[in-house]
């Protein structure tokens, strides 16, 4: 593969993701607004506990919990089985589709653009409140570069996941022609099965022990818990080895799937 044939995709992205600034900033401050409303909402449920800790959770822990699960979510996000959809549904897949481009590399690349843009204008800031709040509730510094360093690591791997995850169901789209449906409830079991609205471990003990080896997991839970540090090295490490594990088997299945869902694409517009 050829890295400089790919470059002008992370241009694009860029460029796209500013292009549209003003639906960028409106889709944040909307994912802002629902961060503080599960803060709200979790505030409310630990003053009614007894010793205000659940399940090795202090109020504290949830807060930043919430604050790291949400932006984690936002950062490491992917559109690829809607751009899919859209290229299918509006014609122009078949301009991709002649390029001498790898077609999923191309989206990836496209989509790395887009990350740049969200690590310089929503990370910094949002991670940097994050360790002032920490620091204002407790009176010591919890950052810790070298945590921060894993927890990158980690986010790189889910995304990669949730890429791969995600052209699989696109590719679908080249015999279903439509998914908005399914994406939208794709959406929705992804976000609460990767512990993106409730951390993992509040799941019933035999639920727990399922969902921690799918890939599910490997999505949002471990950054978060990461970045968090209430993971042990030897819980980190063997986290991150099926972080790897689902990347890889979900970026084999995409080419299964690739190579015969490509055979029966039909061009609806262009």
């Amino acid at each position: 593969m050829k890295i400089k044939a790919y470059l002008p995709f992370i241009s694009g992205g860029i460029q796209s993701q500013l292009a549209y600034k003003w639906n960028f900033f409106g889709f944040f401050i909307g994912e802002i607004f629902f961060t503080f409303v599960m803060y709200y909402l979790w505030k409310a449920v630990f003053l009614h506990t007894d010793t205000g800790i659940i399940n090795g959770f202090t109020i504290l822990d949830m807060t930043v919990y919430i604050f790291v699960s949400n932006i984690t979510q936002f950062l490491t996000g992917t559109d690829a089985s809607y751009a899919i959809g859209e290229e299918i549904v509006d014609g122009s897949v078949s301009m991709r589709m002649i390029k001498p481009v790898s077609y999923d590399i191309s989206l990836l690349f496209n989509e790395i653009g887009t990350k740049v843009v969200l690590l310089v204008l929503i990370m910094i800031p949002v991670f940097t409140g994050i360790e002032i709040f920490r620091y204002a509730q407790t009176g010591a510094i919890a950052f810790s570069a070298s945590r921060l360093g894993v927890y990158l690591v980690s986010s790189i791997l889910s995304y990669l996941v949730l890429f791969y995850f995600d052209l699989c169901f696109g590719f679908l789209a080249f015999v279903l022609k439509n998914l908005w449906g399914f994406n939208l409830l794709k959406g929705s079991i992804v976000r609460f099965l990767s512990g993106g609205m409730i951390p993992l471990v509040f799941f019933p003990a035999w639920a727990l022990g399922i969902l921690r080896f799918l890939p599910f997991s490997s999505m949002c839970y471990t950054p978060v818990m990461i970045y968090t540090g209430n993971w042990s090295a030897a819980q980190t490490l063997a986290s991150m080895a099926l972080q790897l594990f689902w990347a890889i088997s979900f970026w084999l299945l995409s080419r299964a799937i690739w190579n015969t869902t490509v055979k029966r694409l039909t061009v609806q517009g262009g």
